[in-house]
């Protein structure tokens, strides 16, 4: 009898660890609905550049995406699947062709109408300690939270020339902290990779921070000069909204952040 309930037990403990697996399985591989096609070829123009095979990476992504994130809208704003299929489009484009477990650590996205106040502290060169409001975009946390405004999002979404995307930048910072340290320096495929990728990123950035300290232009922007982790960020942004200036003018910068996200960008006709 004993050997009956044990049996039973495994059984039913196999199923309820299997579940969840089958419905994301489920989820990602369900048919993807039109309005959310409409919502990605209205609001994400990178969407209609995308190759044909991408395009459909990119369904499965967002399918899945949206089944395991939570949305919260933030100060009246009503969540619609405008507002996830736009966010999730986007968050996922990072995510072709690698392999991926779809930002695992993030649970929640909290979704402002407009840039949202934020307190910062800063301690300036004599040890004193000040507490400044801040009006953001975006803002990606370490404990599986990204805060966004929609207006932002859209506005960075829209535009795919200008080098400037929320969504991007922020879910970089996401894939950047995986190795739980925020540092500008993400899982790489291989152990090797780590001293072409410092080499090269710690160039890139020494280069722009000495062009802002000369007021010198560049294809990125300067925010990135900031620190190692803002510079991944701004450098992903630039890779996707401006992918054949980048090449042209850092092409060691654009082929190593190529091979990290197993795309060309400037081969997709923006």
């Amino acid at each position: 009898m004993n050997a009956v309930f044990i049996t039973f037990g495994v059984i039913i403990l196999s199923i309820l660890l299997f579940l969840p697996v089958y419905k994301d399985r489920k989820a990602r591989f369900a048919p993807f609905p039109a309005p959310w096609r409409e919502i990605l070829e209205r609001n994400m123009p990178l969407y209609l550049v995308l190759p044909d095979e991408l395009k459909m990476q990119l369904h499965l992504l967002v399918n899945s995406f949206i089944h395991r994130k939570n949305f919260y809208p933030c100060q009246d704003l009503e969540m619609t699947d405008e507002i996830k299929v736009t966010i999730a489009g986007q968050a996922c484009l990072l995510l072709l062709n690698r392999k991926t477990s779809e930002y695992a650590k993030l649970k929640s996205i909290l979704v402002y109408p407009a840039a949202f106040i934020a307190a910062h502290t800063q301690v300036d060169e004599n040890g004193l300690v000040s507490v400044e409001q801040i009006g953001l975009a975006g803002e990606s946390w370490g404990n599986g939270r990204i805060v966004l405004s929609w207006d932002d999002v859209k506005k960075g979404a829209r535009n795919i020339h200008d080098g400037h995307n929320v969504v991007l930048h922020e879910f970089a910072h996401q894939l950047d902290s995986e190795d739980g340290s925020t540092n500008g320096a993400p899982y790489l495929d291989s152990p090797n990779a780590y001293q072409s990728w410092a080499k090269v990123m710690s160039k890139e950035f020494a280069q722009l921070q000495h062009n802002h300290m000369l007021g010198l232009k560049s294809v990125m922007d300067d925010y990135g000069a900031s620190e190692p982790a803002e510079f991944f960020a701004v450098v992903t942004e630039t890779f996707f909204e401006k992918p054949a200036q980048l090449k042209h003018k850092h092409p060691e910068l654009y082929q190593i952040l190529a091979a990290y996200y197993h795309v060309q960008p400037d081969e997709w006709q923006h």
